[in-house]
């Protein structure tokens, strides 16, 4: 879908337009963007075990420095601009997961939130410029408004797109098919008559849901256990350099034929029309429809039974073994840097420092699985032992568990437990 193109601004500093012709490519690299943003995130957070909050100061940083090259440039260029679009979905999604895992916000609450936020960012832009068109971001503050809005928008894409996983138990790849029939639908409402740039928007908002599902849908295993997601089996770093490459092709393209330019774009092809005043009033209508359907069939998935996790104490059911047994394998500076963090945590935990032995209890089982594929192969039987441990402990703290954080005596003797079955 396009959008009218608008006038140009007529004060500030004016450029040529910074954002890319609305065409078929745009629409697909931006999906390759988001499928990045789930993929690339998991693995820097969770393969390399850099942790969650790490990462998420890792991107933001970086996030600054490809937007304040992104924000000198006078027009668009497909390489800075593309990149800032990588980088803001990987950022998009820490935010949101922080708020998930890190601080124990329900998905409802974060989606109402960003939603919230969103219509924030819109109220003032248009406060101010009097347009949303991505046609018309010719001035300083239109872009700052847009990118702000393209951040907002990743992680409420994220935080709306998991809710509907919790919502429903659907795998990855039937997930993927409601954000693409519904980007489908505004697509037909926009071809009827509706405003173009609410279309867009709403649109724009789709995608990151749908991309983050095709990364699951690549990069999970095969087999899995219940209520764990299921795919390709590919893995997040395959998926990511996959990805990778498809957007570098694209932008490579679309540097040397600039049909995505707006200005080359309009250039070759005959202007938009003037929208029908009646349908607009009439498309919203359309919109309010679709929303009361997926509403409905949220609710009707909601109360269909599907395979939900394992129940906890099967997953904590496992082989006795004698103190430091499980871990004679593993290496031992592995063991070493676990018990550090469990030691942490047990130390903060005595102190009453809730906070402190919440967030190293965080760091263990992101090391934990940051560690898993090789250490599984190493010792199934121990692994399997220490990880019924460490999911122990972790529901202790209310981690990966819906349960509210248990008390600090539990806490102490589940971790007690572990660092004597680590040695």
């Amino acid at each position: 879908m396009t959008t009218t193109t608008e006038a140009r601004a007529r004060t500030g500093r004016l450029m040529l337009n910074k954002v890319p012709e609305v065409t078929v490519w745009f629409w697909v690299i931006k999906v390759l963007c988001t499928t990045v943003g789930e993929s690339f995130a998991d693995w820097i957070n969770m393969k390399l075990g850099v942790g969650l909050v790490n990462t998420a100061w890792i991107f933001t940083a970086v996030f600054v420095v490809v937007l304040a090259v992104q924000l000198r440039l006078k027009r668009y260029v497909p390489f800075p601009y593309w990149l800032t679009v990588v980088v803001v979905s990987v950022t998009g999604t820490l935010y949101t997961d922080i708020l998930t895992d890190q601080l124990n916000v329900p998905l409802w609450i974060s989606s109402a939130v960003f939603s919230v936020l969103l219509a924030a960012v819109f109220g003032v832009w248009w406060a101010r410029e009097r347009t949303l068109s991505i046609h018309s971001v010719t001035t300083l503050p239109r872009e700052s408004f847009y990118w702000l809005a393209v951040l907002v928008t990743f992680a409420l894409g994220t935080a709306t797109g998991d809710w509907t996983l919790e919502l429903t138990g659907w795998s990855p790849g039937v997930s993927v098919l409601l954000p693409l029939g519904l980007i489908a639908a505004i697509t037909l409402l926009w071809k009827f008559g509706a405003n173009p740039v609410l279309s867009f928007w709403l649109a724009y908002i789709m995608t990151r849901p749908l991309g983050a599902n095709i990364g699951d849908w690549l990069a999970s295993p095969k087999v899995a256990q219940p209520g764990e997601p299921t795919g390709l089996d590919l893995g997040t770093f395959t998926t990511s350099l996959i990805f990778l490459g498809l957007i570098l092709a694209t932008v490579v393209y679309l540097t040397v034929t600039r049909s995505d330019v707006t200005e080359t774009y309009e250039a070759a092809h005959a202007a938009h029309t003037t929208g029908d005043p009646r349908k607009e009033r009439v498309a919203p209508a359309g919109f309010g429809l679709l929303a009361v359907a997926t509403a409905g069939l949220l609710v009707w998935a909601h109360g269909q039974p599907h395979v939900g996790p394992a129940p906890e104490e099967d997953n904590t059911s496992a082989v006795q073994m004698a103190p430091g047994q499980a871990v004679k394998k593993f290496p031992p500076a592995k063991v070493a840097a676990l018990k550090t963090l469990a030691s942490t945590s047990l130390k903060d935990a005595r102190s009453g420092n809730e906070t402190g032995a919440h967030a190293a209890a965080q760091k263990l089982r992101d090391l934990w699985d940051a560690d898993q594929a090789s250490l599984q192969p190493m010792d199934q039987t121990g692994w399997t032992s220490i990880d019924a441990q460490m999911d122990k402990m972790l529901k202790t703290f209310g981690i990966d568990h819906s349960n509210p954080p248990m008390s600090p005596a539990q806490q102490e003797k589940e971790l007690n437990t572990l660092l004597t079955d680590m040695g």
